[in-house]
């Protein structure tokens, strides 16, 4: 396997010269109390370097040995402990956290970059972490004030851990059916008891405690996700004085034997009238959760990117030294016996297209973070108001699009190694494994598809549709007559007047087919995403046209011209994406269940 090199030359491509994030940061005073540009280039540097040289050497070993389960307790692979420790000493799980209590308050345009770089080195130490700031977002968002102040400091230095306890093993989507109880006590706090399961760093030895956020339900609460409430519930209680008191009546009954992330502990979780404490209003538990489900599912998609990055460094570097064959247009390399594989139009064609949708993930990714940012900091409550439902829409293309892309990307990867992408020795097979999973948790992608189809087109007739479409339309027409842009804008202008007639369709097809949006949902997604990358593309290409003049590294000539790949040879999925969502759920749903 290559060595990995963070892309910082693409993301400082993004955050400077297409997004221009620092202007963003400028017009947010709490924001920009805290990031400012040399604060976040440090950062991306030090999180390079943490990620190339501490965690990715621990990859490929952390497979092999895994997570091990003896008596309750989980030790993680030899080498998580150390580097855990060096880890949380660079102040890593407070990246975005709260100042007020500890955390370096980075904004979130920051936070997908260092994410992408943990990911792309080692998905599942970067698993615990990610679970520690997602519980850490809806504490900060949802806790009383003695909470924060008793659980957050810790939290944030990676001194305390945090997990996420959602899914039962009858309960997944539907969470409104879970069974765990939460039974009011005198002195406040509740007993909390029930079996949850895959639940990521539900135990492990990385850190002295484990905060549990627990979904449950009172005994006399209503029916339904309307009735359930969250729950904070430690590994070991805490004493007055911060210290570490008594084992609190929880435990960890098995870990799973998995596919892939085999170094992160997907745990069986008992509580047996373990103590917890409010989050939150009572029966609000899901919209506690949902605080920081978008920028879990978020973090899940650039999971997708992180493998996908993984895969074309990898890729790359055998094709240009595995020799089989010659070019068409005769021999490259005469001096040996064959030519080396990149010259071969079908490994260029599968290259390509990893590399397109890379750079296409990670513009978009950034893109959805930065109307995060803009929902949280943002002193204008129209601001507020325009980026949350652009948040609410794009989240579920950021989660399904770029997991589903990044796995393709990892087989596409494996598919240019040949048979030694099969085998242990090349590491390429491992992010096959790996990635998978990113299309299943945090919502299937199925699912993600009908919360955006349903949710959030459909049940408001695509009022949040078209402050994106808007927006598309918008720069489509500030750049009309730019002939540096004529190639792109034609299609670009094309695709999202055929994502908008789509949207209209099933809009249609909805009031009289019940089964519309479950049929469409998919497709839609995939055509949308196709779609929004065209927009990333567009506007990547706008600044290279101006800076490639002159430019000796041909970095922006290389991103023209990957451009240029995406707009002739994956966007015209969205032709056929078109056909087959206005098609409509006749045909899906015609046979009968008996005779499948």
């Amino acid at each position: 396997m290559a060595d990995y090199k963070a892309p910082l030359r693409d993301m400082r491509f993004l955050l400077n010269e297409v997004f221009e994030v620092a202007k963003q940061w400028e017009t947010m005073p709490r924001l920009s109390e805290t990031a400012d540009p040399e604060t976040a280039d440090a950062i991306l540097e030090e999180a390079a370097k943490i990620s190339q040289s501490l965690l990715a050497p621990l990859n490929r070993s952390g497979d092999e040995e895994g997570c091990r389960w003896e008596n309750g307790q989980v030790f993680t692979p030899a080498g998580f402990p150390q580097a855990y420790r060096t880890f949380i000493e660079g102040g890593w799980c407070g990246l975005g956290g709260n100042p007020e209590f500890g955390g370096m308050g980075m904004p979130k345009t920051i936070g997908a970059q260092v994410e992408e770089m943990i990911q792309s080195a080692n998905i599942s130490f970067g698993l615990y972490p990610m679970l520690t700031a997602g519980a850490c977002l809806a504490l900060d968002a949802h806790g009383a004030d003695e909470l924060r102040e008793k659980y957050l400091p810790n939290m944030y230095s990676g001194i305390w851990s945090g997990s996420m306890c959602l899914t039962e093993p009858h309960s997944g989507t539907d969470l409104g059916i879970i069974r765990t109880k939460a039974e009011p006590q005198a002195d406040g706090s509740y007993a909390v008891s029930g079996t949850k399961i895959f639940i990521t760093g539900g135990e492990h030895d990385l850190s002295d405690n484990i905060i549990h956020l627990v979904l449950a339900k009172l005994p006399d609460a209503p029916a339904g996700p309307k009735g359930i409430s969250l729950f904070l519930v430690p590994k070991f209680l805490v004493n007055e004085d911060g210290s570490l008191g008594a084992r609190n009546t929880l435990g960890c009954g098995s870990i799973e034997h998995k596919m892939g992330i085999k170094a992160s502990a997907t745990c069986v979780m008992n509580f047996d009238g373990a103590k917890g404490w409010l989050v939150g209003e009572l029966n609000k538990g899901l919209a506690c959760m949902f605080t920081m489900m978008n920028y879990e599912r978020l973090g899940v998609g650039v999971q997708g990117l992180a493998a996908a990055e993984r895969s074309y460094q990898n890729a790359v570097e055998y094709a240009r030294d595995r020799i089989q064959g010659r070019a068409a247009t005769g021999p490259v390399a005469k001096d040996k016996a064959a030519d080396p594989i990149i010259v071969h139009p079908d490994v260029r064609r599968m290259l390509m297209t990893i590399r397109a949708m890379n750079e296409g993930s990670r513009a978009f990714s950034t893109y959805v973070a930065s109307f995060l940012d803009m929902a949280k900091y943002a002193d204008d409550s129209a601001t507020r108001v325009n980026a949350e439902a652009l948040v609410a829409l794009l989240t579920p293309v950021a989660k399904a699009f770029l997991t589903d892309r990044g796995f393709d990307s990892t087989v596409f990867g494996q598919q240019v190694f040949g048979g030694h992408g099969y085998i242990r020795e090349w590491g390429q097979e491992q992010l096959v494994r790996d990635v998978r999973i990113a299309q299943i948790y945090e919502g299937t992608n199925g699912i993600q598809a009908l919360d955006l189809m349903g949710r959030k087109v459909a049940a408001n007739n695509g009022k949040f549709y078209e402050l994106f479409a808007n927006e598309v339309a918008a720069f489509i027409e500030a750049n009309r007559e730019n002939p540096a842009l004529a190639e792109f804008i034609a299609p670009l202008s094309a695709a999202i007047e055929r994502l908008s007639d789509v949207t209209e369709h099933v809009l249609n097809q909805v009031k009289s087919d019940p089964n519309a949006v479950g049929a469409a949902s998919v497709d839609y997604l995939d055509l949308f995403g196709y779609t929004s990358f065209a927009y990333m593309w567009a506007r990547m290409v706008l600044v290279a046209k101006s800076k490639v003049e002159g430019d000796t590294s041909g970095f922006y000539d290389s991103k023209i011209k990957t451009a240029r790949f995406f707009f002739s040879r994956l966007l015209p999925k969205t032709m056929a994406l078109a056909e087959s969502v206005k098609s409509g759920a006749a045909d899906t749903m015609a046979l009968a269940a008996e005779n499948f």
